[in-house]
Parts: structure tokens; C-alpha cells; sequence
């Protein structure tokens, strides 16, 4: 038994390790909020402007989807839905898989499950990530996933951003920043290359209305990916607190059983 789950764990290190050294950029946190509408209809908003055209949501229906968002149908239909696709139909995309497998080398996935997949932290870091790298097909790089395929299709929003050298704070031992002992307040610096440059005033949105745009479509993708989340949080909290009661009752009845026995 314990040679085999050697033998398991063996054959499981190459693909953690891969997996680790795959991603080389300092994630940020990302916390979904499903309790957001706000949030979640920018997001909507936001796919079906920029990434419908490629990736479909096949998994999930124009109506469930308005319904939660507390979006009406009407107003769904005239501003969110550009083909002739009915409220009930599900969320597919006009893009045929031959060409798009010609223009891309590979057709583009369907988006339903990728936040539960690859996870939302992986989404929103992605999303957020993309720069100008004009020795790619695309035009595009991402530090997340490099040597992406995919064009930036939130250029026009996020502006011209590139990877150069920046400043940043030099940090202590102890997890601080190193202070000038001359210079009160002073942060000691250093040179750190392979940093996201962004040119000032280039884009829609300036870094923190694109970052908060881009937190709004990955709380999107993480609504579609499973929809019936918080109502399963909710009934979870009925059930355990029925095994409680029922646990008491079950005590109580074994009690009963048992008193007359020594």
C-alpha cells in the first residue's frame, strides 16, 4: 500500500512543480462578491461587448443570468444581446470553430467553467496582465500566461501598457521597506525589470477604473461558472442546522434507550 502511494505521489511532483514554475508574476488577490449586482451587471456588460464575439457562455442562458443580475428582459434583449437570439436561448457565440481555428490555431474556448477551473484569481490576474509585445502575432503578451494567443481586446480601455523597468521599494529581512538612516522617510529603491508600464492618459479608463472593471468582469465569470453558489451556501446553512437539531434528538432517544441498562 505504501509503495503505491509513493509511486502516486512520484508520478503527481512533475506536474505540481509544473504547474508552479508555469505562472511567474506576483498574483494579486482577487475576492468574488456575488452579493454585488452592481458589479456583476458592469460585468455582464463588459463580456458582451468585448468577448462574445469569440467565446460563448454555452452553459449558460441570457435569462437565468438577466433574472439573478436583476436586469429586465427588455432592456437584456436591446442592450446586451446583438444577434437575433431569443431570452431563453443559451449564451453561444456567432464565431464559426473552423475559421476561428484557422485565424487563431485554435478555436477559443468556451468561458462558462473557466473561473472554477483555472480559479478566480488566475482570471482576474490574466484579465489584468495583458502589454504590448509587438514581436507576437497578436501584438499582445500576458505575464500570466506568456506567449498568449489572444489578442488584448480591452486595449482601448486599458491604454498602452508595456513591460519595462520600474523603482520599487527595496525590502528588509523582516518583510519591510528599507528606509534611508540619512533621508527620514526616505524608502530605499531598487531596479526591478519585467514590470507592467502603463503610459499615462492612453486608455478609456484610467489604471484603477480599468483594474475595478477588470475585478467586475472576473466576479462575472465567477457568477457564471456556478450559478447556483449562493443559494447552495444558503440551504448548506438549513442542512447543518438541522443535523444539529436532529443530532440532539438522537442523543436524547439513545439516552432514553439506554437508561434502564448498567
Amino acid at each position: 500500500m505504501m509503495r503505491k502511494l509513493s509511486l502516486v505521489l512520484l508520478l503527481c511532483l512533475p506536474s505540481v512543480a509544473w504547474s508552479a514554475a508555469e505562472i511567474n508574476w506576483d498574483m494579486q488577490p482577487f475576492d468574488p462578491d456575488l452579493e454585488n449586482k452592481p458589479s456583476l451587471q458592469n460585468g455582464m456588460r463588459l463580456y458582451m461587448n468585448y468577448c462574445i464575439g469569440c467565446h460563448s457562455l454555452k452553459f449558460q442562458r441570457y435569462e437565468r443570468t438577466v433574472d439573478f443580475l436583476g436586469i429586465p428582459h427588455d432592456l437584456a434583449l436591446e442592450k446586451l444581446v446583438f444577434t437575433d437570439q431569443k431570452i431563453g436561448e443559451l449564451i453561444t457565440t456567432a464565431m464559426d470553430p473552423e475559421k476561428a481555428k484557422a485565424w487563431f490555431g485554435a478555436a477559443p474556448p468556451d468561458l462558462t467553467m473557466v473561473a472554477k477551473v483555472r480559479g478566480p484569481e488566475w482570471l482576474y490576474n490574466y484579465l489584468n496582465t495583458f502589454y504590448q509585445d509587438d514581436s507576437r502575432p497578436m501584438g499582445a503578451n500576458n505575464k500570466v500566461f506568456p506567449n498568449v494567443g489572444m489578442p488584448n481586446v480591452l486595449a482601448d480601455l486599458q491604454g498602452v501598457v508595456t513591460e519595462g523597468c520600474v523603482q520599487v521599494p527595496k525590502i528588509a529581512a523582516n518583510g519591510g521597506e528599507m528606509r534611508d538612516p540619512l533621508v527620514p522617510g526616505k524608502a530605499i529603491t531598487e531596479e526591478k525589470c519585467g514590470e507592467l508600464v502603463h503610459e499615462a492618459g492612453s486608455g478609456l479608463y484610467t489604471p484603477e477604473e480599468f483594474d475595478a472593471a477588470i475585478y467586475d468582469l472576473s466576479n462575472f465569470l465567477y457568477y457564471v461558472g456556478e450559478p447556483t453558489r449562493l443559494e447552495r451556501h444558503r440551504l448548506g446553512i438549513y442542512v447543518l442546522l438541522f443535523l444539529v437539531i436532529l443530532g440532539c434528538f438522537t442523543y436524547l432517544l439513545n439516552r432514553e434507550y439506554w437508561k434502564d441498562i448498567h
